[in-house]
């Protein structure tokens, strides 16, 4: 599979741009990075991002009935149906920061019917249980980075500028940990969190079923990561990891959430290593995997505010300061338009 996403050239007069506003060198902070970065994204000293939006992929995962959740798989579908009326913690969050929010069902257990602010993208109903066998087929796998990547491609000829990436998916958390514990080599303890606030006994549960699966699978070290997806991914991740690439080679910024977005990133990263320079890491979740995944990554996160909520919160709540920096850049005055000495 190939996406040809190049990487981002520097653009020199843009550093002297943020080094000529009215402040001190450097005392922005991670804003002048991100400006910088949102410049040499679009290759302009005056980046816009129009028509933002926050895309919601959801799925349901086969091992959620084995007990890798503290919430049964029915929450799923009925999330989705709190998405779609309005009332989750993301909808709320997108409303007040002006993001447009769609809702993907990319393989939910349920059948929703033609609704309207659903987008109909399934897959499958769930993915299989990986801890007998390979959650998904290489055609189930590829069949979803394709549509993820044709809806993300459809909003870049809309104008779409900003694509912000949020999930919805019960066990989730426990193949985002198996993704990243193959493709960051991270022991595998260290994924492995609370997931939808897991009691001890229900963390351990977790852990053993989860080794259990990776020693069923038993990839070498080196599996590639489109097998490591088909293994133990979920449809919302495959589809996620291929809206991420088509977005980037089109030229598009990348507002990447928390440890399950980022597992999809995980992936798409191995496929096209470019893309991360077109991605704004938005918060650092309280997932103990997403450190992991961020050291994989090199990233740092613009926040750090204890979330493991997941729908594209941290992004949505991100999404302000990226505003911010792109704002600075264009209409903060210069020591010379303003007439204001620079430092001696």
């Amino acid at each position: 599979m190939h996406f040809s996403i190049p990487q981002t050239a520097a653009v020199p007069e843009l550093q002297a741009r943020i080094d000529g506003k009215t402040k001190p060198p450097g005392s922005l902070g991670q804003l002048e990075k991100l400006a910088l970065q949102i410049g040499q994204v679009q290759q302009s000293l005056t980046p816009s991002l129009e028509r933002p939006h926050l895309l919601v992929f959801a799925g349901d995962h086969g091992a959620a009935r084995a007990g890798v959740s503290a919430y049964p798989q029915e929450v799923t579908w009925q999330m989705v149906e709190n998405f779609l009326a309005g009332g989750a913690a993301i909808n709320v969050f997108a409303r007040q920061n002006g993001l447009q929010l769609q809702v993907i069902d990319a393989g939910v257990a349920h059948d929703f019917g033609p609704r309207a602010g659903l987008v109909d993208a399934k897959i499958a109903f769930a993915t299989r249980n990986y801890l007998e066998q390979a959650a998904m087929s290489a055609a189930e796998r590829d069949a979803a980075i394709v549509r993820g990547a044709a809806l993300a491609r459809d909003l870049a000829d809309q104008g779409c500028q900003v694509i912000g990436f949020g999930e919805m998916g019960i066990g989730n958390t426990a193949s985002a940990s198996l993704l990243t514990h193959l493709l960051t080599g991270t022991p595998l303890a260290d994924c492995v969190g609370r997931g939808t606030g897991l009691d001890d006994a229900g963390l351990a549960r977790k852990q053993a079923l989860l080794a259990q699966a990776a020693l069923r699978a038993s990839l070498p070290p080196d599996a590639d990561a489109l097998s490591v997806l088909a293994e133990f991914g979920g449809f919302e991740i495959a589809m996620m990891s291929g809206a991420m690439l088509a977005a980037a080679e089109r030229g598009l910024l990348l507002l990447i959430d928390g440890f399950i977005v980022t597992s999809a990133l995980l992936v798409a990263a191995r496929i096209a290593p470019t893309i991360l320079d077109y991605c704004v890491f938005c918060h650092r979740s309280a997932e103990p995997g997403h450190l992991a995944q961020l050291r994989a990554l090199n990233a740092e996160a613009l926040l750090d505010l204890g979330l493991r909520l997941g729908e594209g919160t941290g992004a949505a709540l991100a999404w302000p300061l990226v505003r911010a920096a792109a704002a600075f850049l264009n209409d903060m005055a210069s020591f010379e338009s303003a007439g204001v000495s620079e430092q001696g």
